[in-house]
């Protein structure tokens, strides 16, 4: 299944992007403009949400906003979605106060907060609807069945399989480790500028690796350009190293010199642009994968295990998501907005677990 024409000038923008999804990193950085602070009140109602959860005997995945009521807090996320599918793409909440929090506690204020986001959506073959990001001593450099949220160091600018990614920093990193994101559409802008015949690479097919975590029916790899124009929009979606460990498949025609530069261009334009996030402990972090690129600069960590960097994330789907190329139904099952995304293989069982394995 391909969603690529003949005529690959058809799935590009007409000529140069304008609007708030547009911007450099110089913009935003030395201003908290893009940071929502948490009120003293809307704190109050998510405890509140957790504390009826627990007397309820609610489990994590069964919070919903039906469940886990926060109507004032519940009115300025719709606002803050807003922001994030039509504006700049990106957002970042400050203030939950986790370090009162154990694990489970800071799992269901971050589950119960996103439900209002959109649907929770699996982030693995395993299942698991709340991902672990911790050093697991993963190296999918190495290894193409595992994960890079699972391994220590530095991570390339990315898109993850979902509309949107959402991150809970539950215990910083000693030093280090700070967010990088960048607008999809800034580098286009500045590809079309800089290299246009390296960016018409972009909109043909590429091949990316599922690394094991194969759908139903689904080869172990699939195809789709890097950006993608469709109903008004400019969709992107990169992994570098899905992309490089595509070359196993004996099956598949080696990536081609022009596309190998085109990915060098995209990266060193993303290191040009893109915004560094100093995200705290309490921060929730969401970017619209449809429009931002995010990576991860290299950290050093604690020594002793109970202080080591450890976030949650979550993948959601929102309801009013914007329209998808069918092509993306090959990695998000579908292109229903409110049901797509996430990965569901045979062996797949829904769960929210509270270890990272």
């Amino acid at each position: 299944m391909n969603d690529v024409s003949d005529d690959i000038s058809a799935l590009m923008p007409p000529g140069k992007l304008t609007g708030p999804s547009v911007w450099y990193g110089r913009d935003y950085q030395g201003s908290d403009d893009w940071v929502h602070y948490l009120s003293g009140a809307e704190i109050v109602e998510v405890e509140s949400a957790i504390a009826q959860a627990n007397a309820m005997g609610r489990e994590i995945m069964e919070l919903s906003p039906e469940t886990f009521e926060i109507p004032r807090l519940g009115e300025r996320l719709a606002k803050i979605r807003t922001e994030i599918l039509e504006g700049c793409g990106f957002a970042v909440m400050r203030g939950l106060p986790v370090e009162g929090y154990d694990l489970r506690t800071a799992a269901m204020a971050f589950f119960g907060i996103g439900s209002h986001i959109g649907t929770p959506r699996s982030q693995n073959s395993e299942g698991h609807l709340v991902g672990h990001v911790c050093d697991l001593s993963h190296n999918p450099a190495e290894n193409p069945h595992q994960r890079g949220y699972r391994a220590a160091g530095p991570l390339g600018f990315h898109t993850d399989s979902a509309d949107i990614a959402a991150l809970l920093t539950w215990r910083k990193s000693k030093s280090g480790g700070d967010g990088k994101i960048a607008s999809s559409v800034t580098v286009y802008n500045e590809m079309r500028r800089r290299a246009p015949a390296l960016l018409r690479a972009l909109f043909g097919p590429v091949n990316r690796d599922r690394r094991g975590e194969v759908p139903e029916g689904m080869k172990p790899w699939w195809t789709m350009p890097i950006f993608q124009w469709h109903a008004g929009y400019l969709n992107s979606h990169f992994n570098h190293g899905y992309i490089l460990s595509s070359d196993r498949f004996d099956e598949l025609e080696p990536m081609s010199d022009i596309l190998k530069e085109a990915f060098e261009v995209l990266m060193d334009i993303c290191e040009e642009v893109h915004l560094k996030v100093d995200y705290q402990p309490g921060d929730i972090g969401l970017v619209n994968n449809h429009q931002i690129l995010h990576g991860r600069a290299d950290y050093e960590d604690w020594p002793e295990v109970e202080r080591r960097r450890y976030l949650l994330r979550l993948w959601l789907s929102p309801k009013d998501g914007q329209p998808l190329p069918a092509a993306y139904a090959q990695r998000y099952g579908n292109v229903v907005p409110g049901q797509r995304g996430g990965i569901i293989c045979p062996e797949t069982k829904l769960k929210a677990p509270l270890e990272p394995i």
